[in-house]
């Protein structure tokens, strides 16, 4: 629904499982009422101003991109069927482009990706050639729950080195 943000060489790419339907409507990532996304960004440094999802494509100028498991389909993850995901798809554009790290934005998107029941946040165990593999909170406001600000801040000192 939405397409991909992604160039050679950059810092980060960040992952969902798909794009929402308030971010399919306004034909922007993380538009839904509520997303931390972009505050999230500025404040663990990924960015030195607040973006608006309307200036998402101003995020490659800071080595950032965006993408999403499943591209063909906008929605909440519960309404995903498995076969809506592409890994395959998602692995090419990741050799491609060959990113230093790959985001996911949420559990769930690591889940499908991994094939693995239990995932916890952070630096993952896996590499695709030499891009490296994060998982962190969920920004939507439906996993608040679950929030931890400081995973993010996490994968931005990796980052930095």
């Amino acid at each position: 629904k939405l397409p991909d943000l992604l160039t050679d060489n950059l810092k980060v790419v960040f992952c969902g499982t798909a794009v929402g339907n308030r971010s399919a409507q306004q034909e922007a990532y993380y538009a839904g009422c509520g997303n931390k996304f972009y505050c999230v960004l500025f404040h663990s440094g990924f960015t030195p101003v607040q973006l608006i999802p309307t200036q998402y494509r101003d995020l490659l100028n800071y080595k950032i991109g965006l993408t999403d498991l499943v591209k063909l389909k906008s929605g909440m993850d519960k309404d995903l069927k498995p076969e809506d995901y592409d890994v395959s798809g998602f692995n090419e554009k990741i050799i491609n482009h060959k990113p230093s790290y790959v985001c996911f934005n949420g559990k769930e998107a690591a889940k499908v990706y991994s094939g693995m029941q239990k995932v916890e946040f952070g630096l993952q165990h896996y590499n695709l050639e030499t891009t490296q593999f994060f998982v962190a909170p969920s920004t939507s406001p439906t996993a608040h729950n679950y929030w931890d600000e400081r995973v993010w801040k996490k994968l931005k000192s990796l980052i930095n080195g």
